[in-house]
């Protein structure tokens, strides 16, 4: 295994090029003036897997952005991993935030800037670049592989589930590998073992049928900018605590055991605030914060906007006013249940004076947990300590990978979440950047963890 590691540092500035080529392509996947780039970047990531080495690399069309897909299974009675990722990337704005252009890569204090430099082509290449490392080197994986590379990861997935169903065959593996999330910090990896899942809804509420002058009006007609603020105000009261009934229904409180696993981690919470430029945090009394973040449910205002928000002043009562909104759900919540939830409450709470209108947003899913006594987990963590020469965390996310539980209930597959982005990497936002360290480091221990995978039968 030293001879790959050797042959990985010799071709580090190749690597690197390699991902300033694939971070140049805008692939903006909710922009349908992008759509050229997305198709190809598309091609690029297929031509990726090709030169790795990868056999049968298909391009397959969607109504929406391509999937491409690539195999090499020439290890019988090995395991098959399924790894997954996307090429497509988050929308710029605010693009007067950036230090430079968000498609031209700039490298600074070890880290490449760019858009989609961690979220998701530098961890999504990380995998490619650990097959070809070894298909060069020895001509054979320890493993089956099979890459599953989508292009609409940033808009909810709409399509990739359905092309799963229709591949179930095709796409049979006995785990998933996922690197779609974060380190715990620099040179300390982390295995996530627990996502919550996603529901999205947006609100439009109508009062009268015209915008109006507030002078001529004011006072005497419903604003239905007030009306929905009134509204959404009264979802959680002064501790956090979300007031729909039967919100957390099917919410199970933390094992002992898990809150003491994460109560010893290496957390700050001051280090934590101030990072953010705040003093104190706010949610849901009677938890840590690190319990509200990973395995309490949320409801978030998202977006929020009605009536004038240009220069100057504009005396108007709104006809409209919107929200966006987000729940964060945990195991055995529903995504349909919860989204009706929500909905009723809307309904039966609207002032009478106004009328609503809530639909929900495509995309979402169910929670996640990792088994921790769960053998690849534990494959994995023997990679990441012999390569980092630190102990793996176990943690959870607050976030959502929807496909990964789709994974589980479509394919019956478990998902190792081992992610390479550090806290600060600013996924999501102006200067999106990719540790270089931890990039060669991660690479070496996907080397590792395909090996040790081939043991775990």
């Amino acid at each position: 295994m030293e001879t790959l590691f050797q042959a990985l540092r010799a071709t580090r500035t190749a690597r690197q090029e390699q991902l300033e080529a694939y971070l140049r392509i805008p692939s903006i996947s909710s922009d349908p003036q992008h759509a050229p780039d997305m198709a190809r970047c598309a091609e690029f990531t297929a031509e990726l897997l090709r030169q790795a080495g990868l056999e049968q690399v298909t391009v397959h069309p969607t109504p929406g952005h391509p999937l491409v897909v690539g195999r090499w299974q020439k290890a019988p009675h090995r395991p098959t991993v399924l790894i997954y990722g996307h090429y497509d990337v988050q929308p710029v704005d605010p693009l007067d935030l950036w230090v430079q252009e968000p498609f031209t890569p700039r490298y600074h204090n070890e880290r490449i800037f760019a858009r989609g430099a961690t979220d998701d082509k530098g961890q999504l290449l990380m995998h490619i670049q650990a097959v070809a490392a070894i298909l060069r080197a020895t001509g054979a994986l320890p493993v089956n592989v099979i890459f599953l590379l989508e292009g609409e990861e940033e808009i909810g997935s709409p399509h990739l589930p359905a092309f799963i169903a229709a591949h179930r065959a095709e796409l049979a593996a006995d785990l998933a590998l996922v690197s779609d999330s974060f380190m715990w910090a620099e040179n300390r990896p982390a295995i996530t073992t627990l996502l919550r899942g996603l529901v999205e809804l947006e609100v439009v509420l109508t009062g009268p049928n015209q915008d109006l002058h507030s002078g001529s009006f004011g006072g005497v007609i419903a604003n239905p900018l007030e009306m929905l603020a009134r509204l959404l105000a009264s979802i959680k009261d002064d501790a956090g605590t979300i007031q729909i009934p039967g919100f957390y229904a099917a919410v199970r409180e933390p094992k002992a055991a898990l809150r003491a696993q994460w109560a010893a981690l290496p957390f700050d919470e001051t280090a934590y605030l101030h990072r953010l430029g705040l003093t104190q945090g706010w949610g849901e009394a009677g938890y840590t914060l690190l319990e509200r973040l990973w395995l309490r449910p949320t409801f978030e205002i998202n977006g929020l906007w009605g009536g004038y928000t240009g220069p100057g002043g504009k005396t108007v009562l709104p006809s409209q006013a919107h929200a966006k909104l987000s729940l964060r759900l945990v195991p055995d919540q529903d995504p349909d249940v919860m989204a009706e939830l929500v909905k009723n409450y809307l309904l039966a709470n609207t002032p009478p004076q106004v009328t609503i209108e809530v639909s929900r947003a495509p995309g979402g899913g169910c929670a996640v947990v990792v088994p921790q006594e769960w053998s690849a987990l534990q494959a994995a963590r023997r990679a990441l300590q012999e390569s980092f020469q630190q102990e793996p965390l176990l943690i959870g996310e607050g976030c959502s990978i929807p496909i990964v539980a789709d994974f589980e209930k479509m394919l019956g597959l478990h998902t190792l979440l081992i992610g390479f982005g550090l806290p600060d990497a600013q996924v999501h936002a102006p200067n999106e950047s990719l540790h270089w360290p931890t990039f060669h480091t991660g690479t070496e221990s996907l080397v590792r963890l395909l090996h040790y995978l081939a043991e775990d039968r």
